[in-house]
């Protein structure tokens, strides 16, 4: 009779398990459900804004550059030309061998602008929407002699990308460069990259020094960058390979604990920083079976879970996010990273 009861017990312990189990299904797929109608919702509205986006060639306009010509493209250009120099020295560049060959280079690659003109329009839309203040800017494309560390400038309504910077990582031009840096030299990572510079600017500058400081600007910056592209992956958002991503997915509770462990959340030691936030080869957890694989900026990826995390466990507005401070942000985010 006791036998009986407690195979009874295990049956009514199984079908209560199975029961809970099917619950959570259902509320999973209640949740995407919803999450996916929502996200559509968005889109639908996003694509109802107005927006007027028109790409000047000015790399194509320089390459065709005259005598006769280029007083017209000074006074359209002011920004490009320096006034220091005399109208000789811009003549004498555009016959330049070396610049010959980037615009060869160039035109080859984006004699088709069209795509990058479709997403910069969709992003536009995007920003509108989250950002109702900011206007579209006139968006210019030039050549800049490959000076990589401003491949896209956003400044004063302008934004300014640099075409030679994009040409595919393995191109003869960026022979020299480290290989850490020319990987996101590809034509996918333009829109990333003005995406960057927007997210930057509304974020501000870093005003808590410490590495969790760092960690939540970051973070802000890349869910902002989330919501301006939705439909570019993770891993390009974070300029990572799929492969990149997938490690700092799979290592988020080692990476947290690591960080906890050497109490490094409330340190302002600025090594961190370039350990850990700033492009480099890896991240430098200075353990020889990680540094190996670990990709750079990996403080970024942890800095963005935490902000995602806040955002899902608090009612608050998009503006909210970009004024609330790092500690804040970490103590009310209930971050937990995924095992």
């Amino acid at each position: 009779m006791a036998f009986y009861s407690y195979q009874n017990y295990l049956q009514r312990y199984y079908n209560l398990n199975m029961n809970s189990a099917r619950l959570l299904i259902l509320i999973g797929v209640f949740c995407l459900l919803f999450s996916c109608a929502n996200d559509s919702k968005v889109e639908k509205e996003v694509a109802k804004i107005p927006v007027e986006v028109k790409i000047e060639r000015f790399d194509q306009m320089f390459a065709e550059m005259t005598v006769e010509n280029l007083p017209n493209l000074k006074a359209e250009y002011p920004f490009l030309f320096s006034e220091k120099y005399a109208d000789s020295v811009w003549i004498n560049k555009s016959k330049d061998t070396i610049q010959l060959e980037i615009n060869k280079e160039v035109e080859k690659a984006f004699s088709d602008f069209s795509y990058e003109e479709e997403q910069l329009h969709s992003f536009f839309q995007h920003i509108r929407y989250y950002f109702p203040e900011i206007k579209e800017p006139r968006v210019v494309t030039i050549t800049s002699d490959v000076q990589y560390r401003n491949k896209v400038v956003l400044s004063k309504g302008l934004l300014i990308i640099s075409l030679d910077t994009y040409l595919g990582k393995d191109h003869h031009f960026y022979e020299g460069i480290q290989k850490y840096l020319k990987r996101n030299f590809k034509r996918d990572q333009i829109l990333p990259d003005v995406a960057g510079m927007y997210a930057k600017n509304l974020v501000g500058p870093i005003r808590d020094r410490t590495f969790l400081g760092n960690l939540i600007s970051f973070g802000k910056e890349l869910y902002l960058k989330d919501l301006f592209l939705p439909g570019y992956s993770d891993a390009q958002k974070m300029g990572y390979s799929n492969e990149q991503y997938e490690w700092a997915e799979a290592n988020e509770e080692e990476i947290w604990r690591y960080f906890i462990d050497r109490q490094l959340l409330y340190s302002t030691d600025s090594n961190l920083m370039p350990r850990f936030l700033y492009p480099g080869p890896f991240s430098k957890f200075y353990l020889e079976e990680i540094d190996s694989e670990a990709p750079d900026r990996i403080g970024q990826f942890i800095g963005l879970k935490i902000v995602n995390a806040y955002m899902k466990n608090n009612n608050v507005s998009l503006r909210q996010l970009l004024l609330a401070d790092a500690d804040t942000i970490f103590t009310t985010s209930k971050y937990k990273p995924a095992k």
